[in-house]
């Protein structure tokens, strides 16, 4: 198999895992969100999070940030079609990435092999 079928196929299958996965997702909070709940005494651990529950953290002199698209979507208003343009985006940003720096130590790798070479 070519280099640039296996990468369309295997971005392909991101893509759909992707999507899928938006209709699939559990709107319950879990892993990082659920722990944080926990250990701010909103949520045990055998008990259901509470209605109202939301995170609130003190950042006083800590670092602190917004994710761009919170919980994978770019709003209510725009639903489950939010969730999947924020998701493609996000595979596609992820895979832009790597494709970079792939290309960048690719050609580092090729400029230190010409080097040893002269």
């Amino acid at each position: 198999m070519e280099n640039r079928t296996f990468l369309a196929i295997g971005i392909a299958v991101a893509l759909l895992i992707g999507i899928i996965a938006v209709f699939m997702a559990s709107s319950a909070p879990d892993g990082l969100e659920s722990t944080a709940l926990i250990v701010q005494g909103q949520k045990t651990l055998t008990g259901t999070a509470h209605q109202d529950a939301a995170i609130h953290e003190n950042t006083d002199g800590r670092f602190s940030y917004s994710a761009p698209m919170p919980d994978y979507s770019l709003g209510q208003k725009l639903g489950p079609t939010g969730g999947i343009v924020a998701i493609v985006l996000g595979i596609l940003l992820a895979f832009g990435l790597i494709f970079g720096i792939s290309k960048l130590l690719v050609a580092r790798k090729k400029a230190k092999q010409a080097e040893t070479n002269q």
